[in-house]
C-alpha cells in the first residue's frame, strides 16, 4: 500500500510526513491539483495552430499532445497558472476567472 493511500483527514499527526510530502515517485497523477485553480485556461481550438509552444511550458503536464497534436486540457491537474496563455502567439488560450463548474 503507498504512503498517499495510507494518510488521510483522520490519520495521527504521527503518520504524516513533515510537511505532509509524498516521498514515493509516480503519484503526482493519483492527486486531483486542479481543484487549487483560481483560473481556467479556455482553449479555442479553431484559433489553434497546433504550434505546440503550450504544451512543453505546462509544469503540470496538463496539455495532452496526441499523434503531433494537442487536446484540451486535463483539467483534473490544471493548477491555472496562465503560462500556456502567455506564450500562445495566436490567442488560443485565454484565462478565465475561477474554475470551470462542468469539471468538477
Amino acid at each position: 500500500m503507498a504512503i498517499h493511500d495510507r494518510i488521510n483527514e483522520k490519520s495521527p499527526w504521527t503518520d504524516i510526513t513533515e510537511g505532509n510530502k509524498i516521498y514515493e515517485a509516480a503519484t503526482s497523477r493519483d492527486f486531483c491539483t486542479g481543484e487549487w485553480r483560481t483560473s481556467t485556461p479556455i482553449w479555442d481550438d479553431e484559433k489553434c495552430r497546433q504550434c505546440l509552444l503550450c504544451a512543453p511550458v505546462c509544469p503540470d503536464s496538463s496539455i495532452p499532445v496526441r499523434k503531433g497534436e494537442r487536446m484540451d486540457f486535463d483539467y483534473m491537474h490544471c493548477k491555472g497558472c496562465g503560462i500556456c496563455a502567455k506564450v500562445c502567439p495566436f490567442g488560443a488560450i485565454y484565462m478565465r476567472e475561477g474554475k470551470n463548474e462542468k469539471i468538477f
